[in-house]
């Protein structure tokens, strides 16, 4: 390797009108959920229907709550929670970053409970639907996270022609890891739901793409976890793993979990809802 690529130390913000500030990451979101919002609303009315499309619109506020309440207190209980047990305020700032996927995860589940049971809807069916475009959300959030310069590789062992070195780390060529989770967590995992939500056989079947998603993104992210720089103040947990694929562990497991309950029971034969 003789010419590695340098990280271009892009600005975090993406724009500036007065005093508002906005940030790639939170572009990225806004992005995601206005490309995601009409897309969910097609697929809840495949057959069997689950909702209407005006419930997903109402459950947008739920999801956005749940990504951030959730995502943060993640980031908090699983990465960092000495630094926060000793500085409780610091939990708020969170333009100074810090969210969890598994933390998200949890909200969104949290949330679909909450909005189904209030709304009378079938819980694993809705989730299926929803699920689907979740990717979308992952591979925005993950540029973001290059763009910022975060969350970066490992140094590269070997001559890798997309090795990048990002200044603020040290000057080895490390793995852009943030676009490998891009195109696994998100790319690759959304062609993989829209193919399976595409199958009327899977849609029939509540839990099915949610336990499809489920495992899917944690072996994408424990595979990728393989090139990433784990989180200095944690490091390598026992036997080399990160904290990340250990949160990913049980996650597959649900995921497996869920798709054999999927096809242990009858299959749908009528719509959800008769709206």
């Amino acid at each position: 390797m003789t010419h590695p690529l340098v990280f271009p130390g892009l600005d975090p913000v993406a724009f500036q009108i007065g005093p508002l500030v906005v940030r790639w990451y939170a572009l990225a979101y806004i992005t995601a959920f206005v490309i995601a919002l009409p897309l969910a609303r097609r697929l809840v009315q495949l057959g069997p229907k689950v909702a209407s499309r005006l419930a997903v619109d109402d459950f947008l506020v739920y999801a956005v709550l749940g990504v951030l309440l959730g995502g943060r207190l993640g980031y908090v209980l699983f990465y960092r929670p000495l630094f926060f047990l000793s500085h409780p305020l610091e939990i708020i700032a969170t333009w100074k970053g810090g969210m969890s996927f598994h933390g998200g995860a949890a909200g969104v589940i949290i949330a679909l409970a909450l909005f189904t049971w209030r709304r009378k809807l079938n819980f694993l069916a809705f989730s299926d639907r929803i699920v689907v475009v979740v990717p979308i959300g992952l591979a925005l959030g993950r540029c973001a996270n290059f763009i910022n310069g975060e969350l970066w590789g490992r140094p590269v062992a070997s001559a890798v022609p997309w090795a990048m070195i990002f200044p603020a780390v040290g000057p080895e060529p490390r793995h852009p890891s943030e676009l490998y989770e891009a195109l696994t967590e998100g790319v690759l995992l959304l062609i993989v739901l829209l193919l399976a939500v595409s199958r009327p056989a899977l849609r029939s079947r509540a839990g099915f793409l949610s336990g499809l998603f489920l495992f899917g993104y944690a072996c994408a992210r424990a595979f990728c976890e393989l090139f990433r720089q784990p989180d200095d103040n944690i490091g390598f947990l026992a036997g080399g793993v990160t904290m990340g694929q250990l949160l990913c562990l049980p996650m597959a497991l649900a995921g497996i979990g869920l798709m054999i309950y999927a096809f242990r029971r009858p299959a749908r034969a009528t719509d959800w809802i008769t709206e």
